[in-house]
């Protein structure tokens, strides 16, 4: 596996992540411990070194899971978690809002640190922007936590341009997080030239559309509750068969090069930018190596037209997130 540099201060991680989130039952049902502790070990076999959890991921349950399994690995791996929403595990539903006040920044980080017995994160993030708390204030107490050696790098996620501005001057921002996919391309017009003026990385989530673009995901009303998809408005009804027309480029490039879908989707986001990593998640080691080999499958310029002919920006049916969820989205 190739590294890249998200950053100018330097955090070098693997070509591509690992989002570790559907290990604890956001997307159906959570993986076997000794499953998911498996998958861990084999990205890291593979040179997937750079392992995206969270504290809200659970809540809490993916950092301990997380730490499990690095035990006896800090060395081979780069570990980013993130800070930023009130959790209350005794409420229905256990998030409630946002809060990334200072001393809830020291002390979400204090308590990851104990769940993934570490002595420090590599990379540490603001989860979502709290527009009740200025930036500066979340920043100086990330920056805080890097003066002390708990921290090393500071990210942010779902951030604005004004923000990510603010933030940086504070402190330097290594990496942005946000959905970036063929079928999701909202940051290319804004966020992409400021994180590249301000040498900051960028670390694409859900790049696969929430396994959309794997050509193997279903209509959202098949999900049970319980999983994140059942509430996807981009996989209901309408917006669902519109959206298939996408699978179905991907799909005849996959094809021609004897590829699956899915890694022609995560070529197309290493092909973006030497600064971008994507971060695909999965609870199966089969669909691992698969993401894996993504990084060594080179799409040319014209595979790049075709798809940007079949998915341009704004294509994709329905929006990303529900009306809720997209308040705390910073844009």
């Amino acid at each position: 596996m190739q590294t890249r540099t998200l950053g100018r201060e330097g955090l070098t991680v693997s070509a591509l992540g690992l989002g570790c989130m559907g290990f604890t039952g956001a997307y159906g049902t959570p993986a076997e411990t000794k499953d998911a502790i498996a998958t861990i070990h084999r990205a890291i076999d593979l040179g997937v070194t750079f392992l995206d959890t969270a504290e809200v991921y659970g809540p809490y349950e993916n950092e301990k899971l997380v730490g499990q399994a690095i035990k006896g690995k800090r060395d081979k791996v780069v570990i980013a978690t993130k800070f930023g929403w009130k959790i209350d595990p005794k409420a229905k539903p256990p998030v409630g809002g946002v809060d990334s006040r200072p001393e809830n920044v020291k002390a979400v980080a204090d308590a990851s640190l104990q769940r993934l017995g570490i002595d420090h994160i590599d990379l540490y993030y603001q989860h979502r922007v709290d527009r009740t708390v200025p930036i500066e204030e979340t920043v100086g107490a990330m920056a805080d936590l890097v003066k002390a050696g708990k921290v090393r790098y500071l990210g942010l996620s779902e951030a604005g341009v004004s923000t990510i501005r603010r933030a940086h001057k504070v402190h330097p921002i290594s990496a942005l997080q946000s959905e970036y996919s063929i079928w999701e391309r909202n940051v290319e017009d804004d966020i992409l030239p400021v994180l590249r003026e301000l040498g900051i990385g960028f670390v694409p989530f859900s790049p696969l559309g929430r396994g959309f673009l794997t050509g193997t995901v279903k209509r959202a009303e098949e999900y049970p509750d319980s999983d994140y998809r059942h509430q996807d408005p981009r996989l209901t009804g309408a917006n669902y068969d519109a959206n298939m027309r996408l699978v179905d480029a991907v799909k005849a490039i996959a094809e021609e090069k004897n590829a699956a879908p899915g890694q022609i989707a995560l070529a197309w986001l290493l092909a973006q930018g030497p600064d971008i990593v994507p971060i695909p998640g999965t609870k199966r080691r089969s669909y691992l190596e698969e993401n894996a080999k993504a990084a060594s499958i080179k799409l040319s310029k014209q595979d790049l037209s075709r798809i940007a002919g079949a998915a341009p920006p704004g294509a994709t049916a329905g929006p990303r997130y529900t009306e809720r969820m997209m308040t705390f989205v910073d844009r």
